[in-house]
Parts: C-alpha cells; structure tokens; sequence
C-alpha cells in the first residue's frame, strides 16, 4: 500500500517540450531545457500514449477528482451532488488532503465543489483573468499591448476585462525577480508543505500549477532563452487570441508567432527549474519510499501547429489531445509504458495505491496492473473531446475525430442549469428542461439544449506511427476508418453515451 499521493498537474504542457518524448519540439529548432523533468522522468514510469479525455480545464480536473469523463453529458461545470472526489474519499478515511494551486477556475461562477472536500487549501492569487486587483487604473502601456488587452493611449482609463486584470495583477511584479511569479510561488509553496507534513501517517495533495499556460509573461532570463528579440517590445504578443493566425482577430505575424513560440518555451524552463524544489525535498524528507508522485497536464496548447493559436474551435490533432503522464511508484519498475492509458484512469490509480474504495460506476480504470508488469495492453480505445463537439476515439495508434452535425443541438445533463458556452458567468434559470437520469448516476439531473461547435466539416483520421504530425488525413481511403467508427461506436456504447450523441456524430 501507498501511504501518500502527491499529483501535480502543469496546466498546457506540451509533451514534445520534455526530452523525454522529443528531442526538439515541432516549435523550435532546439530543445527546450527541462533537466528536472527529466531527472524525474528516469526515476518514474513514463506513459508513451497518454490521452486527455474531457477538455479544457476544468472538465479535466472532474475526471481526474471524481472518474467521471463528463464531455458526454455536460460542458464546463461543478462538482456533482452525486460525485465521489478523491478529498471526500479521503475525508471519510481520516486521511487529510491539500490542495496547493493558483488556478482560479476553481473559485469562479460555475466551478464549485472542487476546492471544498480538500482539508486545507492554498489559492495563490493574480494569474490571467482572476479579479485581485482593480489598481492601477491605468495599467503600464507595454503591459497592455503584450496582452492585447486595450488601446495603451486611452488616457481616460481602460477598462475592466479579462485582459486587463493581468496587466493589473501583475503591475508590481519585478520582470528581473522571478519569485514574484506563479510557478515559483506554487512550488516554493509546496516545498514548504512538504517539509511540514511528517506528523501524518498518510495523505493526499494535489498541486495544480496554472503555468505554463497563457499570459506567457514571463520574467529573465526565460524570457530571452528561447529568442533574440526584445522580450519587452511592444509589437511582440504574450498573450495572443485564440484562432487562425492567418486572420481575424488572431492574425499574427511570423514574428509574432515565433516570440510567442519563444515566450511558451521559458515558461516551460521555469516551471521545470521550481518543480526541481519538489524533487529536492522529497530527497531530504526521503518520500521516495512512501509515496506516488504523478505528474501530468490536461492538455496541450496550439502554438501554430496546424495554423491555429491556442485552443480554439479547431480539429482536436494531437498537439491538444496526446498529453504527458510521468508517474513514479516506489515499487514499480522504471521504464516505458507503450499501453493507451487515458485521463481519467488517474482517479482509479490513485484510490488503488491507497487502498481506497472506489465508487461504483467510475469511468476510470487503475493502471496500477500497467505499472506493475501484471498486465501489458490497459484499454483498446479512448475517447476525447469537448462538450457539444466532434467526438473524437483513438486506439494509440490512429486517431479518427468525428464532426457533429449542426442539428440537433447538443444536450446538457446536470443537476445545475449551468451556462454550456459562458462558462464563467452568473448562471441563469433555464426555461425549456426536463427532468433525466445519467448512467453513472441514481439521481435525477435537469436536460437541456444548448447549440453545438462544429469544429471540422468532415471526419478526419490519421495514422500517427507514419504521421505523427497529423498532416495526411486519410479518411476515405483508408481501410481502417470502419474499424476506428466500430471503436468509437463500442466506446460510446461502453460509456452509455445518451442518443443525442449517436445523432449528432450520424451514428444512429
């Protein structure tokens, strides 16, 4: 048995940034200086096809909490009454739990429930769009055009948005002292607990760094690792739109895209350099033999891959999809795990290692069978995608990405009447519902319409052994697409996906 867990998720960490899956990211022409997660990485059982299941943010943290893979059913939202989150397992067991994060998704309308069931938590404040500060009222003019936030000659004052807050929040930081920034306080933070925690016999603590993701502000010297040019020019974006950089909003230059390419990459350096206090006091407080340390993300991040910046409305390639798992067990072989493995099988592991109940009904599969050698193929698929959107399934090597038809509109499953789009809003009362039921669940929950995203017109699949890029759709030609449509029908049906999915992806 284990008697702790510590999990630390990396918000937007690419995997082809970590010399452990790729000598040279498909953004730069070198590598990208990670030395401790690679340390790590030699220490640890590295998982070589690794799927997120539920995207963006938050619906990843309920998979991982809770084992729900929730894209089905509902978008963005709470904690269910019906959850079973690791913390209240924990709780029940009188094993105490931490969470130490400054992402603050967790305290926005929408979120609750995540944060609540831990015994303690810390929140470090002011990353992207958390509303801290209101002053300055005029935010430095450098700031504001990095950001893209406003017009840096408003002399009226600009005013309050997402864009803003940063530049506000971030005002006093020192661009020379990189302690004033997010990972270092998360993982000093961390360090710090670390090193208090000895009197308990058993725990669980979930570190959840914000960075890498945007602002991609950064201080020195990441901010000149990666590039030569003037990290505080004006022209260049650290923080750009999500979208094509070939139009729109999004548009960007060569330039542009090459810094904010230079910009990901220090900020990947610096949450490498402080996770290394993680790795230290773990060798001081000689936690290697009593404890499961994971490391993973939720997601990756479009950084011009495919003409896209972000995470935007596009075909869910890879680049998003296929995320890094490194997990170390003290009695677990190091090595190479080739098995498909998705993202909610976390929650499974975790309650296994500690010898913890795991709910009926759980969408998560231990892998702790993988880690030990007992079993040697973990899934035969793995679904993924955003609510209300194409439905995407892999079997680690192809991955086919199913478009939603226009009509009919998608279905919200949740005991709140929570916005499906405006994910951070006041909720607002829903008229047109009725009352249903989920599969994995015996209360009733309220089912509502909300319109679909259409991401891509047609179905595209791709084989990513000889094209790992993702650059030759071969749907149409391929004899394997009827297979990987079987694998997605048997995925769908496995999980009790509701009709509405089957007609929307023409599969009914």
């Amino acid at each position: 048995m284990i008697e702790n867990v510590l999990m630390i998720s990396i918000d937007s960490l690419r995997r082809d940034h970590l010399s452990t899956y790729a000598d040279v990211p498909a953004t730069l022409e070198q590598p990208v200086e990670t030395p401790n997660l690679d340390r790590f990485a030699q220490e640890a059982t590295v998982f070589e096809t690794h799927y997120a299941g539920s995207l963006p943010c938050m619906p990843a943290r309920r998979e991982w909490l809770t084992g729900v893979q929730e894209f089905l059913w509902r978008p963005w939202g709470p904690i269910e009454p019906f959850d079973e989150p690791i913390p209240r397992i924990c709780g029940r067991e009188g094993i105490p739990s931490k969470l130490i994060t400054d992402h603050y998704h967790y305290f926005q309308h929408g979120s609750h429930g995540y944060f609540e069931d831990f015994t303690g938590f810390d929140f470090i404040r002011g990353h992207e769009a958390d509303r801290w500060r209101i002053t300055p009222r005029q935010p430095e003019s450098r700031h504001l055009l990095q950001s893209k936030a406003a017009d840096p000659h408003d002399t009226d004052g600009v005013g309050y948005n997402a864009r803003t807050a940063y530049t506000r929040n971030i005002d006093s930081f020192d661009d020379l002292d990189e302690t004033d920034f997010f990972a270092p306080k998360v993982f000093s933070r961390t360090s710090n607990w670390l090193g208090k925690v000895a009197p308990w016999d058993r725990w669980f603590a979930y570190i959840d760094s914000f960075d890498v993701h945007e602002p991609f502000h950064c201080p020195e010297p990441y901010a000149s690792m990666y590039t030569d040019e003037d990290p505080t020019d004006p022209e260049l974006p650290y923080w750009p739109y999500y979208g094509r950089i070939d139009r729109g909003q999004s548009e960007l230059t060569d330039r542009q895209v090459d810094f904010v390419q230079s910009q990901f990459a220090g900020k990947t350096t610096m949450v490498d350099r402080w996770f290394s206090r993680v790795l230290d006091r773990f060798d001081r407080e000689r936690l290697w033999d009593s404890t499961m340390l994971i490391v993973t993300s939720d997601h990756g991040h479009y950084l011009g891959d495919h003409g896209w910046m972000g995470k935007p409305g596009a075909p869910l390639y890879d680049v998003l999809a296929k995320t890094p798992l490194l997990l170390y067990h003290p009695e677990a072989s190091t090595g190479r795990v080739e098995s498909l493995t998705s993202a909610v099988d976390l929650y499974a592991t975790i309650l296994s290692a500690m010898e913890l109940p795991l709910p009926d009904n759980t969408h998560s599969q231990s892998l702790l069978p993988v880690l030990t050698g007992d079993c040697q193929v973990h899934r035969d698929w793995a679904l993924y995608g955003y609510w209300g959107s194409s439905v995407n399934v892999t079997d680690g090597r192809y991955t086919y990405l199913r478009p939603t038809a226009e009509e009919p509109a998608a279905e919200c499953y949740s005991t709140e009447m929570m916005n499906a789009h405006r994910w951070f809003q006041p909720r607002s009362p829903k008229i047109d519902v009725e009352p249903a039921t989920v599969p994995y669940a015996d209360a009733p929950v309220w089912q509502f319409e909300a319109p679909v995203n259409t991401r891509h017109g047609d179905p595209l699949l791709f084989d990513t052994e000889s094209d790992p890029g993702q650059t030759e759709d071969i749907s149409g030609s391929s004899a394997e697409e009827t297979r990987l449509v079987e694998l997605l029908e048997s995925g769908l049906d496995a999980l009790q996906a509701p009709e509405n999915v089957y007609r929307r992806l023409s599969l009914d």
